[in-house]
């Protein structure tokens, strides 16, 4: 099993984010179903691995969060464009639950998450061949108007497991913990 942790903005927040895509003739652009903001990648681990974060998960209360959509980037690998995203603020919240979910991943038996965390949802993502180049990217987003600065609450925190597939990754929700207050 792939898992991961994840927020999924609502509904009226990722059709604003639909209409955004487009323009970028390589993008690979996310399904509706797709549109989320990672907290921790988990990766590949067995039943045993899932029912022991499952019973850490379900041991814990988590505080509803509120954010705002904020700019747009790109990771990249090798200089060449990988992914573009929609940042999400304040980052001060939503990195704390992401220390704090990385101190519960590990208490349950997973490796510490080495890579820096950045509050986004992925848009599209670009095959290494066909990736544009950073002032590509950058002048699509220069041709967008800003993102709405209103606030949306995320209400559960989402187990999900990622099956990856040659049209891209479906992903499934195993579990969904609220997240109240």
């Amino acid at each position: 099993m792939r898992l991961f942790l994840s927020l999924v903005p609502p509904g009226p927040v990722r059709a604003l984010l639909r209409d955004r895509m487009q323009g970028l003739v390589a993008a690979r652009w996310q399904s509706d179903a797709q549109l989320h903001a990672t907290l921790r990648f988990i990766g590949e681990t067995d039943r045993h691995g899932a029912e022991a974060l499952l019973l850490a998960l379900g041991a814990e209360r988590f505080t509803r969060i509120e954010a705002r959509l904020d700019g747009f980037g790109w990771f990249d690998r090798r200089d060449r464009v990988d992914q573009l995203w929609a940042g999400l603020a304040p980052r001060d919240s939503l990195a704390a639950l992401h220390a704090r979910l990385d101190r519960l991943c590990v208490r349950a038996g997973f490796a510490p998450e080495g890579r820096k965390f950045v509050p986004h949802v992925t848009l599209a993502r670009f095959a290494r061949s066909t990736a544009p180049d950073p002032a590509g990217i950058a002048r699509w987003m220069a041709s967008q108007p800003p993102l709405p600065g209103d606030r949306f609450g995320f209400d559960e925190l989402l187990l999900m497991q990622s099956h990856v597939g040659h049209d891209g990754s479906v992903y499934e929700p195993i579990a969904a913990f609220a997240m109240r207050g």
